[in-house]
């Protein structure tokens, strides 16, 4: 399925051949990435259990992210929200405005099944810019403080190591479906309805 088509950018569902393509890259950008990982978000994909998004800038692969229809840990569990996980956009094709389209995607996809999507980001600084970028997209911190591997870190405990695991999850609202009762009963309902009132 195509989500997002102009004429350098395509967002679609991922397949399996993009799978090489990442992983090429990602080793050229000196990451150490594993194909079981790819491979095991492509047969979620299959299950139904999460929709795999590819960017394809002019005909390459460019980036990615998985939106997983249920939350399995951290302070989202059991809320029905899906959550963005494993967001990316590789190196030399950043700076393109490909990450945000991305995340229109993903969004877009999370508002058919709830009104709230949820994510978490790392603390280090390599996700300076994706903690920036969430911010301007109206995500925000649940409250929790952060979690290391599944696990809510407590204050003055020493239970983690700063890596890719130490997450700060955020929420956004995609919409509203709380419908106000009838506006002449509610006033607080009506006047958000109509802010001239």
């Amino acid at each position: 399925m195509i989500y997002f088509e102009d004429d350098k950018l395509t967002i679609r569902n991922m397949e399996t051949e993009d799978a090489q393509v990442f992983m090429d890259e990602l080793i050229a950008q000196g990451w150490h990435p594993d194909i079981a990982g790819y491979m095991s978000r492509l047969k979620d994909q299959a299950e139904g259990k999460c929709i795999a998004l590819s960017a394809v800038y002019e005909g390459c692969p460019a980036g990615y992210v998985y939106v997983y229809l249920h939350v399995e840990e951290g302070p989202f569990k059991g809320k029905g929200w899906p959550i963005i996980v494993d967001f990316n956009v590789l190196k030399k094709y950043q700076r393109r405005g490909i990450g945000n389209r991305l995340m229109d995607a993903a969004e877009q996809v999370a508002g058919q099944y709830a009104e709230t999507v949820c994510r978490g980001v790392g603390v280090c600084d390599s996700y300076g810019t994706a903690q920036r970028m969430y911010v301007k997209r109206g995500y925000i911190p649940d409250g929790s403080g952060v979690w290391y591997q599944g696990r809510q870190c407590i204050q003055y405990e020493t239970v983690c190591t700063v890596d890719d695991d130490l997450i700060l999850f955020l929420s956004k609202q995609l919409r509203d479906d709380r419908k106000c009762p009838e506006s002449s009963l509610f006033p607080a309902c009506a006047a958000a309805e109509n802010p001239h009132l």
